[in-house]
């Protein structure tokens, strides 16, 4: 779809960040867009724009022929389904910031783009204002990608900055960050590693042409890490990160992970401090490009999806080119990754699941090993979700401190 005309807006949510566009539209008439309609959940709330706008009437925006572009800025996953699949399968174009739906939803909104030959945006779904999906698809899309890595969620870096660089207390930690307006009340999303899962379901489409669903990624959070873990890592010079990642095995096999990591000064990775997220981008020819922003909040948020807003001005389009490559990449759990695993009791952890042991420690308080471990033998080791037990991957096999096996270029 291209549009010749003015692109008429049914904005659904009127947060922080649907306020932020609402305004921003009206001081932008080089844009060419207007708000015709506004769909909210709870009428009574005094707002900053004429009333006449708001319904609570979803079908009034979704049913209305003029309406040519939908905003879908809530936070409720389902209800944005509706929203998003009504719009596409009526050739309405849509913006979208709701990663969980997405990465919930991903093939069949391929397919309704596909069927519909509409638009369907949503750089705001991953790292806020950092142009991840915009460079997958564009910049990088003819060149071979061997990684991407990335600190994707801000909460969980900002409890761990705070953790590692002050001491803090995870429980301290987290509620500063809900304080500060950078963690929800309920927090778990964040915390054990779900939102960033879902973000990088998204990057592995554009980034390989995968296809995935959350569940198909090992994630684990930051909830099981101790504080001795922080003691560790500042001796041995690490930083310790939530850190996904999706890397080249071999020519048709990627690793996908959510993990603690230790992450060494030569990453990137290392100086991404507080709310602020980071993304490595590792090809065969580029060698590394990184990028770094902040990933969440009124203004970043508002940016990406005026971005997406503003595109649809010359009838963009996500082209998924990996996807037509010929090259059918898939997640693959036959590889090895470097870990360290502390524990109040030896016994609590099966060596013998290690390929192979680089050091042990026994102290009165912690206890812990290192040591190389196949990727599937880890996702199905019992001790890895016992609560009193911590697991982070090491940088050289979690981050972007060293560069895939010669083999896969």
């Amino acid at each position: 779809m291209t549009y010749d005309k003015k692109l008429i807006i049914g904005l659904f949510g009127f947060g922080v960040v649907g306020e932020g566009i609402y305004r921003v539209l009206k001081q932008t008439p080089t844009l060419q867009a207007e708000i015709k309609r506004i769909c909210i959940k709870h009428p009574d709330k005094l707002r900053n724009a004429p009333a006449e706008l708001f319904t609570t009437e979803a079908d009034l925006l979704l049913n209305d022929p003029e309406i040519n572009v939908v905003v879908e800025l809530i936070d409720d996953a389902e209800a944005a389904w509706h929203i998003v699949s009504t719009s596409l399968g009526s050739g309405k174009a849509v913006v979208s910031a709701n990663k969980k739906m997405i990465a919930a939803h991903l093939a069949e909104l391929l397919q309704l783009q596909d069927e519909n030959k509409t638009s369907f945006l949503y750089e705001a779904a991953v790292c806020g204002s950092i142009p991840v999906i915009r460079n997958l698809e564009e910049y990088y899309d003819n060149d071979m990608l061997n990684s991407v890595t990335g600190i994707i969620n801000g909460s969980t870096n900002y409890i761990l900055t705070r953790m590692n660089e002050d001491g803090m207390p995870y429980d301290e930690a987290l509620k500063l960050a809900q304080q500060l307006g950078f963690a929800e009340t309920d927090p778990s999303l964040d915390v054990e590693g779900t939102d960033a899962a879902n973000k990088l379901t998204i990057i592995l489409n554009h980034a390989y042409g995968i296809v995935s669903a959350p569940d198909d990624i090992m994630c684990k959070g930051i909830t099981q890490l101790h504080p001795a873990d922080s003691v560790y890592a500042k001796e041995k010079g690490y930083s310790i990160k939530l850190v996904a990642r999706a890397h080249r095995v071999n020519h048709t096999d990627v690793a996908a992970y959510v993990l603690p990591t230790f992450v060494g000064p030569r990453s990137q990775l290392f100086n991404v401090r507080f709310e602020f997220n980071g993304v490595i981008i590792g090809t065969r020819l580029a060698d590394e490009q990184f990028i770094y922003g902040k990933g969440a909040g009124r203004y970043p948020t508002s940016s990406a999806v005026l971005s997406d807003i503003a595109a649809l001005r010359y009838g963009y389009k996500y082209e998924y080119k990996k996807l037509h490559t010929g090259v059918d990449y898939h997640i693959s759990n036959d590889h090895v990754l470097r870990v360290y695993v502390s524990c109040e009791n030896m016994s609590d952890v099966s060596q013998n699941d290690f390929i192979a042991i680089d050091e042990t420690y026994n102290s009165q308080s912690r206890k812990y090993i290192t040591g190389s471990i196949n990727f599937d033998k880890l996702r199905k080791a019992a001790w890895l979700h016992n609560p009193a037990n911590s697991v982070i991957v090491f940088g050289d096999s979690g981050t972007a401190d060293s560069l895939p096996p010669e083999s896969v270029l």
